[in-house]
């Protein structure tokens, strides 16, 4: 199992930089940057800004994208690794160790770039501040390493995430990279055209209703899909719920399904930890569904309970099924 440790800062060290992420959903890069081509669906990505520990998730999906971009290096020694100063002058220096040169204009030039954009949000656990800059440093295979995507040694990480200080279990991303391995992803993002008239259809179809929860205000619920959009892409009619934002994230990951013979919730051992999310275990859905809601609940169910699923008859075949 890969994990990488990717910087996403304000103030990033090499000249030039500049993407467009978003912490807890995606994180861009492109083909100029040092094991960039090595980054795969359903590694762990591990986001850092080069003081702490930002979070974790898998990656689900990348899309590549072509696009220009500017890159400087130093005019002595010809090496990329240069950073600009703020207060000191001159401008730039070369942080290569054999030249440590100093500069006013870097030499620089425009150049083509493949460019990469990968998406995590189904899995994102937010641990801002839980691991120090130094720790995770020392975490790497290559703990002087100044690339801003770095190898974990992701059995070493784990152990520190979860028995450190604000230890935290990471059974969320076992259960992702579960999903992900059995092929229910592709390596292009596929834009959620449509998703506002999908939420519309949900509210006109339950009203503001929570499936899982009960009634909820309109602004905190979210068009749930009973089966991999990702995979399919396609909003297939009565293929969805509403949900609370922290449930449908549960939901997606399978630490709660709903078992297709009771239509009752199943929360996951990891998750019944929790007492709000224990009290739900072998409720009933708080919203009536037809057979055909019933056809991707059954299929959510026997990916994320296979051995449960055994006992129940399938009533479809394929998640990608039009």
């Amino acid at each position: 199992m890969t994990a990488w440790l990717m910087y996403l800062g304000s103030n990033p060290k090499r000249v030039g930089a500049g993407y467009d992420d978003n912490p807890s959903t995606h994180y861009s890069w492109d083909d100029k940057v040092p094991n960039a081509t090595h980054v795969q669906v359903g590694d762990t990505i591990v986001l850092w800004d080069g003081a702490t520990l930002l979070g974790l998730s898998v990656i689900e999906a990348i899309e590549t994208g072509s696009g220009t971009k500017e890159i400087s290096w130093c005019p002595a020694c010809g090496k990329a690794d240069i950073a600009e100063r703020k207060t000191m002058t001159p401008k730039y220096r070369c942080w290569t160790k054999e030249c440590k040169a100093e500069f006013d204009v870097p030499a620089s030039k425009v150049v083509p770039v493949t460019t990469f954009r990968s998406s995590y949000e189904a899995g994102w656990i937010d641990l801002r501040g839980h691991v120090s800059a130094p720790e995770l440093r020392a975490l790497c295979e290559e703990p002087k390493s100044q690339n801003a995507l770095r190898r974990l040694r992701w059995d070493d990480f784990r152990a520190r995430v979860e028995t450190g200080k604000n230890a935290t279990p990471l059974d969320i991303l076992d259960n992702r990279r579960k999903v992900i391995a059995g092929g229910h992803s592709v390596r292009t993002v596929r834009a959620r055209k449509g998703q506002a008239a999908f939420r519309s259809t949900l509210l006109e179809d339950f009203g503001q209703v929570c499936a899982f929860l009960g009634p909820a205000p309109a602004a905190v619920l979210e068009a749930a899909h009973l089966y991999s959009y990702a995979a399919n892409g396609k909003h297939h009619a009565f293929g969805g719920l509403l949900l609370r934002r922290d449930v449908h994230r549960l939901f997606d990951l399978g630490e709660i399904a709903i078992n297709p013979d009771t239509l009752t919730l199943d929360v996951a051992s990891s998750t019944r930890e929790y007492p709000d999310y224990d009290k739900l275990h072998g409720q009933p859905l708080t919203v009536p569904v037809t057979n055909a809601h019933k056809k991707w609940i059954t299929e959510h169910w026997a990916m994320h309970r296979p051995a449960a699923s055994k006992t129940i008859p399938a009533q479809s075949t394929a998640l990608t099924s039009a």
